[in-house]
């Protein structure tokens, strides 16, 4: 299928690998023009070369990066000194640690809110006039299936999470819509990445059991029997992204193998 979006300009946040790195990836091979955007130069550059280098890309996609902290204001200007309009914006930023909320002071729910709240909508704010203007735009939050199931451990994420979830059922009905402007958050269950290696790990360590056996009773839980993968994530992304998705606004796309146990 033709997406219909060849030649458009994109952002995606946090893309040196997981599933950043799977929407840009995917976004590449439609033959859009990407930008990405991670902390660690050293890995993004490695994560920019491999798109550029990927047998998939059109010829004309262009792949561009530049390494900032996405969730500062210098790190955001620093990205819109090197181009001020997208088409396309993935925000993606790394989930706050796991924890007991006992231990959370201010300062911990201050980052955690920044970080997976109001960086999504600062820039949400920078770019969707100019898609407006445009008649095109799609806005992607990657986000969570725990916007849906919260889990006790991940009160950080759950809280600043879902206040960033809130934000754009409202702004996503707005005049914007009208304009060619979509936003829908797509929200991660277990995706075989860093960031779930890393969550076992902590599990393993708190429980004295093998990594194996954390891991494979994890995957026991989900339906699919299997964790996903970053490519069909960033499939996924990339056909909200397409032209054929103008009709889908506003929405919580959960990609979960089925975990989530609710009817709605």
């Amino acid at each position: 299928m033709d997406l219909g979006i060849s030649g458009k300009w994109a952002l995606v946040c946090g893309a040196s690998k997981g599933l950043g790195f799977g929407c840009a990836q995917a976004l590449v091979r439609e033959g859009v023009n990407v930008l990405i955007v991670a902390r660690g130069a050293e890995v993004l550059q490695v994560a920019a070369a491999k798109l550029i280098a990927d047998s998939a890309r059109p010829t004309g996609a262009t792949v561009q990066f530049v390494a900032a902290d996405i969730t500062t204001h210098e790190g955001r200007q620093a990205v819109f000194a090197a181009r001020r309009d997208f088409d396309i914006v993935v925000t993606n930023a790394g989930g706050p640690p796991t924890g007991d909320f006992r231990d959370w002071d201010r300062d911990t729910w201050i980052k955690a809110v920044d970080g997976n709240m109001l960086t999504p909508i600062e820039l949400i704010k920078a770019t969707v006039d100019g898609m407006a203007a445009r008649g095109f735009g799609r806005i992607i939050n990657i986000t969570s299936s725990a916007v849906k199931a919260p889990i006790d451990i991940l009160g950080l994420s759950n809280g600043a999470r879902s206040g960033l979830t809130g934000f754009v059922a409202g702004v996503s009905r707005s005049k914007l819509a009208a304009s060619g402007v979509t936003m829908n958050n797509l929200l991660p269950g277990a995706f075989d990445t860093d960031r779930l290696k890393g969550t076992m790990q902590g599990a393993a360590q708190k429980t004295g059991q093998p990594m194996d056996v954390i891991m494979d009773a994890r995957r026991k839980t989900i339906p699919a029997q299997r964790f996903g993968n970053v490519e069909e994530f960033g499939a996924i992304c990339a056909f909200l992204c397409s032209q054929h998705a103008g009709y889908i606004n506003g929405q919580n796309v959960l990609a979960d193998g089925g975990a989530y146990p609710g009817t709605f």
